[in-house]
């Protein structure tokens, strides 16, 4: 914005110009006394520009956020065709990935939830290690950032998946070209380990100020395709009273997660822990933070043991019906059961 255009008189116009003052982003650091003193005009004056000045900055950033959201209208045509031709980041469990369309969606943030020991830090790790599979081998070639609030994410058990991954795409490799020579995965394990960023949350407070932090930290390290928070529920669950703060804190992390994904086309998701809840007469397992948390996210697996088998059940989703399949934990990784049928839960 020039000072030109400013609805000031003439003269402080000029004044301003031949001070040097051409824009209003020169005057955004300068004192009143030393503006007065460079257009030799009194600090009440000044003042009067000032507050005129600041008027028109305000109405221009209105204008560009309109400006913003009419550019950023899109067909549904074009969200269908976004939607099928996107990467989605596989579970490692080709009948996990199946019932979710490919695996886990970019744009959108995922909640997995379920009773401790399922395997939901298991496959907030796996999925850290797959989110860097080469485009070549059908994966994004992205970089991942996990935040611990529990504690509970092992670089042991990381190392361990990596070398897996690494171990399965020379297979791969091997299966498709058949030439000895050509099987060279130049990923190895470390490089893995290299491109997940770990954040280590202590308190609500910090866990906040890290999810307000992640767009500048996205910005500044490119190809980042997922985020991880395991778990979203472990310091607002220990440290709240206030259960109505707890609510609104909850809900601008949720809308910041939200933004990222889309802006930068990566994926959230977002671990959580099991309560219980009083239900016609019966106490039930239900996912913690009650339901207004449900509208946080816009798919919610719901992980379980069906006798001593693990089972993923897509429980809310815009785009995915309502079905389960079995997925084992093993020493690779997360994988498909020994027993592979699927089933669809009628509800």
């Amino acid at each position: 914005m020039e000072v030109s255009s400013l609805p000031i008189s003439a003269s402080h116009r000029g004044k301003l110009i031949s001070a040097g003052y051409s824009s209003l982003s020169s005057l955004s650091s300068v004192s009143p006394s030393k503006l007065a003193q460079d257009l030799k005009i009194s600090e009440n004056e000044v003042l009067e520009i000032l507050k005129v000045v600041s008027a028109r900055k305000w109405v221009d950033k209105i204008e560009n956020r309109s400006h913003a959201i009419m550019n950023g209208a899109q067909t549904a045509w074009d969200i269908l065709h976004e939607e099928e031709s996107s990467i989605c980041i596989t579970t490692s469990c080709s009948d996990l990935d199946e019932i979710l369309g490919g695996g886990i969606r970019c744009k959108e943030v995922t909640e997995i939830g379920g009773v401790p020991g399922i395997g939901k830090t298991q496959l907030g790790i796996q999925l850290a290690v797959n989110v860097q599979i080469p485009a070549d081998y059908g994966g994004l070639g992205g970089k991942a950032i996990y935040i611990d609030t529990e504690g509970s994410f092992m670089v042991e058990r990381a190392s361990q998946i990596a070398e897996a991954c690494a171990e399965d795409m020379l297979e791969y490799n091997s299966l498709l070209r058949k030439d000895s020579q050509a099987c060279r995965v130049d990923k190895p394990p470390k490089a893995f380990m290299d491109n997940i960023f770990y954040f280590r949350i202590c308190t609500y407070t910090e866990q906040i100020a890290v999810v307000n932090y992640l767009e500048k930290f996205i910005n500044e390290h490119k190809d980042i395709k997922i985020v991880i928070i395991d778990s979203i529920t472990f310091h607002f669950r220990q440290e709240f009273e206030d259960m109505a703060l707890r609510t609104r804190l909850l809900s601008g992390m949720a809308l910041k997660l939200m933004k990222l994904a889309k802006k930068f086309n990566l994926a959230v998701v977002l671990l959580n822990q099991v309560t219980t809840k009083y239900n016609e007469g019966s106490f039930q397992l239900t996912l913690a933070l009650g339901d207004s948390w449900a509208h946080a996210s816009t798919n919610r697996i719901i992980l379980y043991w069906n006798g001593n088998e693990r089972y993923a059940y897509i429980d809310k989703s815009p785009s995915m019906r309502s079905a389960s399949a079995p997925y084992a934990v093993t020493s690779r990784g997360i994988r498909n059961s020994a027993s592979n049928c699927k089933r669809v839960k009628l509800m």
